[in-house]
């Protein structure tokens, strides 16, 4: 292991650069329409998402090898089919894996470090030790099955899952070469690194969380210019417009969205959601899911505006106790959250709770972090309020999710119309409590008509 990224989350976070004139926290309090913070170029972005890549593999890997208690992980990734665990694991300048790289972490006990070793002819920004001369073994895979053998490890974990497609890395023409390279008295050591693959990509370490909340603040900001005259004209702007305007303004950022923008219109007399082509007027009541990708995080939002008809000065009473109602189901589903409970029963803790208090919920809540939707336990889907394999999972400390869901509301401004109420806002799970980590919203954007 390379001596100068052997660095504290104290010297971390000291040499991390400023990313907003004041740091922002974690905050339960959303802001209207913030400003926006400052973006990192890309050499400042690339040393910090290096030092906090350092870090997670100083920290995270050792604990989690040995509650698991696997010996060594093998990670195989071919350059442009990265698989989502190397992906993570490639500095910023490495942006792809070179033809073949296989990464190896070895636990050699008696509290000794975990060796980071790769097989490949490449060392990876110094974070793995290369291991493989192929003057000496031209063979790649014999090169590994050596290594493997004179470690001789007791449990030798691949990514292989049929659950979660971020532990299924290991391809079948893979698998089958390493197998055979590999000597048959070790066959019967290779499990599943399922769990690995799962901890190490939901793992959220002081030094991610330091930044969370700029990059969930940057999606708030954006967010908020878009609910705004700067760029609905009602009964000008059409809704398709507002999210190719997202994507516009991104790409003048150096952002990066991590799916396509959702904006609809839910209509007084109107049934569903309206999108397209459609042109929003006064009296809508609009929302957006919307998320970026920024220093190797990644956000999820949605939020709702009324556009104010005119004489208005706020959204109808029943409006905003629709949003209200969903605010309280997301309350009952933050207290649900506990170490070990699976999210299976956090589901059914919280849509039983919001039942017992007259809620109409619908709640379809995922990890965030390296990705969108993120590796973890699922809380519900849309489509099945009900248990299913991937919510079997334990819920685990120092996880970050997107609490997202919905309720209904019958409202009467509208003459007694079924309209849906739909949120999504970041919080972080410390292992007692959920936090949000920018905030949520709880009153209604309005948009001025004229």
């Amino acid at each position: 292991m390379i001596a100068r990224h052997l660095i504290s989350w104290a010297a971390l976070l000291a040499a991390t650069p400023v990313l907003a004139d004041t740091p922002l926290a974690l905050s339960e309090t959303e802001q209207p329409a913030p400003a926006l913070p400052r973006i990192l170029a890309p050499r400042e972005r690339a040393e910090l998402e290096n030092r906090i890549l350092a870090e997670r593999l100083d920290t995270i890997i050792p604990q989690i090898m040995r509650e698991e208690g696997i010996d060594l992980w093998l990670l195989v990734a071919r350059e442009y089919f990265e698989e989502p665990v190397v992906a993570t694991m490639l500095d910023a300048e490495n942006m792809h894996a070179r033809r073949r790289t296989i990464l190896v972490f070895h636990d050699p006990g008696e509290g000794k470090p975990v060796e980071r070793l790769t097989v490949s002819r490449y060392g990876l920004g110094g974070l793995f030790a290369p291991t493989w001369d192929p003057d000496t073994q031209p063979n790649q895979w014999q090169a590994v099955a050596d290594l493997i053998a004179a470690k001789d490890p007791a449990k030798i974990a691949i990514n292989a899952s049929d659950l979660y497609q971020f532990a299924d890395g290991m391809t079948l023409s893979q698998y089958e070469k390493f197998m055979r390279a590999l000597p048959p008295a070790l066959h019967d050591r290779v499990v599943s690194g399922e769990n690995l693959a799962i901890r190490w990509l939901e793992t959220r370490t002081p030094a991610e969380m330091a930044l969370y909340p700029t990059v969930v603040r940057i999606a708030h900001s954006v967010i908020g210019e878009a609910f705004s005259r700067k760029v609905i004209t009602p009964g000008v702007t059409t809704a398709e417009q507002v999210q190719w305007w997202y994507r516009d303004r991104l790409m003048a950022l150096g952002l990066d969205p991590w799916f396509h923008p959702s904006v609809a219109i839910q209509r007084q007399g109107a049934k569903g959601m309206i999108e397209g082509a459609e042109v929003i007027q006064p009296g809508d009541l609009l929302w957006t899911d919307f998320g970026i990708t920024y220093l190797r995080l990644n956000t999820d939002t949605q939020h709702l505006a009324y556009v104010l008809k005119p004489g208005e000065t706020a959204a109808p009473a029943g409006l905003r106790a629709g949003l209200a109602n969903s605010n309280r189901v997301q309350d009952f589903l933050t207290r649900a959250f506990a170490v070990g409970r699976s999210g299976n029963d956090a589901l059914a803790q919280a849509r039983a709770d919001s039942i017992a208090a007259g809620l109409d919920p619908s709640i379809y809540t995922h990890p965030i972090g390296h990705h969108g939707h993120g590796a973890g336990p699922s809380i519900g889907f849309w489509d099945n309020q009900k248990a299913d394999p991937r919510g079997s999972g334990p819920i685990r400390a120092n996880t970050a999710w997107s609490i997202e869901l919905t309720s209904y509301a019958n409202v009467p401004e509208w003459g007694g119309q079924r309209v849906d109420f739909r949120t999504e806002e970041d919080a972080f799970f410390d292992g007692t409590a959920v936090r949000y980590i920018d905030g949520r919203q709880t009153e209604i954007t309005l948009i001025p008509s004229g």
